[in-house]
């Protein structure tokens, strides 16, 4: 099974493609461990796009 590549985007509400760290891109940002197929979640009460940062 092949890893999605760091740098992969994801936005609130889709599925995880892959478990790891995820940052949010832009201001303010956060890291979240976030698992494969869980729904990323919004940040700030606001919908925002996540990138994988690093594997669990």
């Amino acid at each position: 099974m092949q890893k999605a590549p760091l740098g992969t985007t994801a936005r609130t509400g889709e599925k995880c493609p892959e478990s790891g760290v995820w940052v949010v891109v832009g201001t303010p940002s956060t890291t979240a461990p976030i698992a494969k197929n869980n729904t990323m979640p919004p940040y700030s009460g606001k919908a925002v796009t996540w990138k994988l940062s690093s594997y669990a």
